[in-house]
């Protein structure tokens, strides 16, 4: 099972280029705990973390680099914050193609540790994915490289990529087969392109006449880095910024495919949400002690954006509500410390540990 099971719903590439590591058909599971203590009883986590290398940009990848295959390149070059990267590498290695990655400053250090080890040539950029002049010159440089001869140019935008993307619309058509209807599906957003897929997916299934119409797609951003939610709900002009959240991962001060999220969310009757950095922390801590679900901060930010609109009143009850879980905890090591400060592991002797008996 992978992707590709999907390939007729996706930008064509032949059998014989198609890469695949397993990547797709997520579990999707009931919250049992959290969804009681807002009042939402038809709670789901989309668990898109379940992959190959930890998250949802499997999808991507495997497009990705299939499609590079299939043109006979040899060097992927790209830019990343984590996630993107460790993707792209493991399929270049797969496919036995040179990856190169230019990565935001702010990248937890077990991100770069995973690129590493499948063989990726890392640039760290200082300010990268906080200065929006850094980062237009950062993806400046990065689209040269992949003029050259041989290269491809993949980031994890359609902006850049489209061929790549057109994986990620398969997070839609898994949820059709698991849960329909559904009322609301919530999203985190940094650049954007997670939502527009994700709309575009429910678009095939809705003209094949598999669902009546697309859930509301509800995009959540840190406080400090809104770039779609404000010009999403106040009709505000769309504009880069000074990034100044600590969520990896949804740090994108430019606007890449914020328009085509924005006239998503729109057209399924949705809406936009941020959250504080400390709102997402708590989520990720409660989602691993009250779900036994252990994913990044940037994966617990889509929950951080259902539990505050449904504290608002903004969500019926019963309404069958998912969120999209996109990273593995251990891709950021220091959110877990910050989780469990004040505990540790002391080492006991075995009559100490007798005495629990």
């Amino acid at each position: 099972m992978s992707i590709w099971r999907w390939h007729h719903w996706l930008d064509p590439v032949p059998e014989q280029a198609r890469i695949t590591l397993g990547e797709g058909n997520t579990p999707l599971v009931r919250a049992r705990r959290i969804g009681a203590t807002v009042g939402l009883r038809n709670l789901y986590l989309k668990l898109d973390f379940a992959m190959p290398t930890g998250s949802y940009k499997d999808r991507f990848a495997a497009a990705a680099v299939s499609h590079m295959v299939a043109a006979g390149q040899t060097r992927c070059v790209g830019t990343s914050s984590g996630n993107t990267g460790s993707a792209l590498a493991a399929y270049c290695a797969a496919a036995g193609i040179e990856c190169l990655i230019a990565i935001v400053e702010a990248a937890p250090e077990g991100k770069l540790q995973q690129m590493l080890a499948y063989g990726a040539t890392l640039y760290r950029v200082q300010g990268f994915g906080i200065d929006p002049a850094v980062s237009t010159r950062v993806m400046e440089t990065v689209r040269r490289l992949g003029q050259q001869p041989g290269a491809s140019m993949q980031i994890s935008a359609y902006a850049f990529s489209p061929l790549g993307m057109s994986g990620v619309k398969t997070i839609s058509y898994e949820l059709a087969e698991q849960l329909c209807p559904i009322q609301h599906l919530f999203l985190p957003a940094g650049g954007g392109g997670l939502a527009a897929a994700v709309a575009r997916g429910f678009d095939d299934l809705v003209q094949q006449g598999t669902i009546p119409h697309s859930p509301r797609l509800e995009i959540v951003q840190p406080a400090g880095n809104d770039t779609i939610v404000t010009p999403l709900r106040t009709d505000a002009p769309m504009r880069d910024i000074t990034c100044t959240s600590h969520v990896s991962g949804l740090q994108v001060p430019t606007i890449i495919d914020g328009p085509l999220a924005l006239a998503a969310v729109r057209a399924s009757g949705g809406s936009g949400h941020t959250v504080s950095d400390e709102e997402v922390w708590e989520t990720q801590a409660r989602l691993a002690r009250e779900e036994g679900v252990f994913c990044e901060p940037a994966a617990a930010t889509a929950l951080a954006g259902a539990l505050q609109a449904a504290r608002a009143g903004r969500i019926d009850p019963d309404a069958p509500v998912v969120c999209l879980v996109t990273g593995s905890g251990f891709k950021d090591p220091p959110s877990i410390l910050r989780m469990l400060e004040g505990r540790s592991t002391p080492c006991v002797g075995v009559d100490t540990f007798e005495q629990l008996a």
